[in-house]
């Protein structure tokens, strides 16, 4: 599989690393060279020096042989361009373009669709709102992922000293919780990924990656001493694109909030667009001003600037100053670890959004959604079993999965099923599976239809 990205960004880079350890064929266009030396450096990739929007650059990293082509510089026009160009010079190519400006995807979205033929917009802003919507709801979860149009939840509870369940091993904890279905997928610690078994340890500083049915949350939360409960008191701060989209969400649930944003004309834009947030002149970093604002009364606080410096800075000092809550948005991702280690567990970022979306479409078999877990060591996949495919009509212990991968959950029609090594797959099952970076490859050659049947 060969897959052309444009933009050597932090996006590109991601998404190259990723796929150069799947030995997938990965070309990368860039104009700057200083940026195309750290890919020829560290990862295993081609590189062209030239424009993505240049037809000249794209014939040269051999668009006319790739499968999927990816535009993610931060120019939205650069990438619009771009895959103008790799629609007439390579005709079906699945393109995939990230797009930052909302008035390109909020107003009349289909013409891009139409004049190029685009399979994916991405607009990792608007995938962090929903994000941070999720978080909002289950506020002792690190991470939130949904699968099933949202009826099989995958929750990262972190373990702290006041957990019931603190040192326990994890087939006393299904001695313990009885008929409650759900299950401990994965374990992340001290950003090492665990494949647990029955004799895991629950441990302090655990990343515990549960999954279970929606109805079934409040009761999974409760054995880990965590709980769901929603928001009433928001404030954001930062008045972007990101600060906006989510007030205006947040504007709908009848919810309090309050938004602080330093630029005064983006506050007359923003009072303009907003009906019931309470828009503030202001610092962040502020501490008089939050303390004005009653900042001990806020069930959460959204730092979602475009600096992550003055986010961090912000999100620290509302915790310090009585907020219940923080979430935090960082767009280097080399921070994340950092900002975790100081205690900021709930964090977001576009470019790790923009990332997710892009796996989904660059995955072999009929894949719905790709996540990365914390730590990017490992994805959850899902997936339809196709008929012919090698993971349908054999025992799961049969099927050909290499150290690493399981399939954590399977959907068939109203019924979901936690599979042990005797269920078989059957066509058209949904699945959900598991799989450590390295064993990402052999999933994706199960999840494909067999040739030897045609």
């Amino acid at each position: 599989m060969k897959v052309l990205i444009v933009g050597a960004g932090e996006v590109g880079f991601r998404i190259a690393q990723r796929l150069g350890l799947e030995s997938k064929d990965v070309v990368v266009i860039d104009k700057n060279p200083e940026a195309l030396k750290r890919f020829a450096e560290l990862l295993d990739v081609k590189t062209v020096h030239g424009s993505g929007s240049n037809p000249r650059s794209l014939d040269e990293a051999g668009v006319h042989d790739a499968e999927t082509f990816l535009a993610v510089t931060d120019s939205d026009e650069t990438n619009l361009i771009a895959s103008l160009f790799a629609d007439v010079m390579s005709p079906g190519i699945v393109k995939l373009v990230r797009i930052r400006n909302t008035d390109y995807t909020q107003y009349r979205p289909e013409l891009i669709h139409k004049i190029m033929d685009v399979v994916r917009i991405i607009s990792p802003e608007l995938e962090v709102v929903k994000t941070i919507e999720g978080l909002m709801r289950v506020p002792d979860a690190e991470q939130i992922i949904e699968f099933a149009d949202g009826r099989i939840q995958l929750i990262g509870i972190r373990i702290h000293d006041e957990c019931p369940v603190l040192g326990e091993e994890l087939i006393d904890l299904r001695q313990r919780t009885g008929d409650l279905r759900f299950i401990v997928a994965a374990i992340i610690r001290q950003n090492r990924l665990i494949i647990p078994t029955g004799k895991s340890h629950i441990r302090r500083g655990d990343l515990i990656y549960c999954v279970c049915e929606r109805s079934e949350l409040e009761r999974v939360l409760a054995v880990f001493g965590s709980r769901s409960e929603p928001s009433r008191h928001i404030l954001i701060i930062g008045g972007g694109n990101i600060g906006l989209a989510l007030a205006q969400r947040l504007e709908k649930s009848s919810l309090h909030v309050r938004l602080i944003e330093k630029d005064r004309r983006r506050c007359d834009l923003l009072a303009e667009h907003l009906d019931h947030t309470i828009i503030l002149n202001g610092d962040g970093t502020d501490q008089e001003l939050l303390e004005e604002e009653n900042i001990q009364g806020m069930d959460v606080v959204i730092s979602v600037t475009g600096d992550e410096e003055n986010n961090i800075l912000s999100s620290l000092l509302s915790r310090q100053l009585g907020a219940r809550r923080t979430i935090t948005r960082i767009n280097k991702l080399a921070y994340m670890p950092i900002a975790e280690a100081i205690g900021l567990g709930h964090i977001v970022s576009p470019r790790m959004s923009a990332v997710n979306t892009i796996l989904r479409h660059i995955r072999k078999g009929k894949v719905l959604s790709a996540f990365a877990l914390k730590g990017e060591e490992a994805e959850v996949l899902e997936a339809v079993a196709l008929e012919h495919s090698g993971i349908v009509g054999r025992p799961l212990k049969d099927v050909r999965f290499p150290t690493g991968a399981l399939v954590i959950v399977a959907l068939r029609g109203e019924e979901s099923l936690i599979p042990n090594g005797d269920t078989v797959i059957e066509p058209q099952d949904r699945v959900i599976i598991l799989a450590t970076r390295n064993s990402i490859p052999h999933v994706e050659r199960e999840l494909m239809v067999k040739l030897e049947y045609f």
